[in-house]
C-alpha cells in the first residue's frame, strides 16, 4: 500500500509561460495586469522575465515556442486571474480593445448557469487564453458552453 501524504496547505506558486516573442509578451502583461518585470534573462538563447508585483512572481514567461497557443493538444486550458470587482474588468476589457486583444465570448459571462462567478475571456499575443473574473456579481449574465465553455466542459 502506498502512504498518501497531504500537504497541510496547497496553492498555486507562478505559472510559466512559453511566448514566441518576449519584447511583445512583456508590455501586454504589463499593460492589461500591472505586472512589473521583477527579473529578466536576455541571453538571446535563453530569454525569460519574472513578472509580478513587489516581491510576489506570478508568471514567468520564457521565450522558446516556435509557433502560437494550440487549444487542441494536452495543456493548459486557460489562465485565470481574480479581482474585486466588476469595475476592474470593465477597464481592463476597455484596454484589452484598444489593444485589439481577441475575446473568446463577447462581454462578462458567467463562470456556469445561474452561476454568480465570472468574468472576460480573452487571448495573449500567442493565443493563451486568459481569464479575468470576479468571485461574486455576474448573476443573470449568459454562460457559454460548446465548442468554447468559460470552465472546461460546463
Amino acid at each position: 500500500m502506498t502512504t498518501a501524504f497531504a500537504p497541510a496547505t496547497v496553492r498555486t506558486g507562478r505559472v510559466g509561460l512559453s511566448v514566441t516573442d518576449l519584447d511583445r509578451s512583456l508590455p501586454f502583461y504589463a499593460q492589461v495586469f500591472g505586472f512589473e518585470t521583477l527579473a529578466e534573462g536576455k541571453d538571446e538563447s535563453r530569454r525569460w522575465a519574472f513578472l509580478g508585483r513587489g516581491d510576489e512572481i506570478v508568471v514567468t514567461l520564457w521565450q522558446q515556442s516556435g509557433g502560437g497557443f494550440a487549444t487542441g493538444t494536452a495543456g493548459l486550458h486557460h489562465l485565470s486571474f481574480q479581482v474585486d470587482s466588476l469595475d476592474e474588468i470593465a477597464a481592463v476589457q476597455s484596454l484589452l480593445r484598444e489593444l485589439g486583444t481577441e475575446f473568446v465570448h463577447e462581454g462578462v459571462v458567467a463562470h456556469g448557469e445561474g452561476a454568480g462567478s465570472g468574468g472576460i475571456f480573452f487571448n495573449d499575443p500567442d493565443g493563451i487564453r486568459l481569464e479575468l473574473f470576479v468571485a461574486s456579481g455576474v448573476a443573470g449574465s449568459p454562460a457559454p458552453s460548446g465548442s468554447e465553455p468559460t470552465c472546461g466542459f460546463f
